[in-house]
């Protein structure tokens, strides 16, 4: 799995990263989504590493994903940033069009 990180992208998470939090979680939220195959595809910041993670291929960010949540994401992604907001997608198409900063900094991963 890879993900591609826009340079319009890296500039916004260079305003939000945290050194206590060096990772970029991928993550499938289901909070207020029915049950747990109904979700979005978002993006979190980190401060671990878990055993069930893997790790996604990127050449600047260390970013991981849970195994059994990878299925709800593409082998091949782009994080953009447009509008204000973080854009996830992959040449299928669009997976989250709207991931608020605000999400990225203080979204629950647990």
């Amino acid at each position: 799995m890879k993900l591609t990180i826009t340079e319009t992208a890296k500039e916004q998470l260079q305003h939000i990263e945290e050194a206590e939090r060096p990772f970029i979680r991928l993550f499938y939220d289901t909070d207020d989504c029915g049950c747990g195959v109904n979700g979005l595809p978002t993006v979190r910041l980190e401060s671990e590493q878990r055993e069930t993670d893997e790790v996604v291929d990127n050449d600047e960010y260390q970013v991981i994903i849970d195994h059994q949540q990878a299925i709800f994401f593409r082998q091949d992604m782009k994080l953009d940033f447009r509008k204000g907001t973080f854009r996830l997608s992959s040449p299928n198409g669009v997976l989250n069009p709207v991931i608020s900063t605000k999400d990225i900094k203080e979204g629950a991963t647990v």
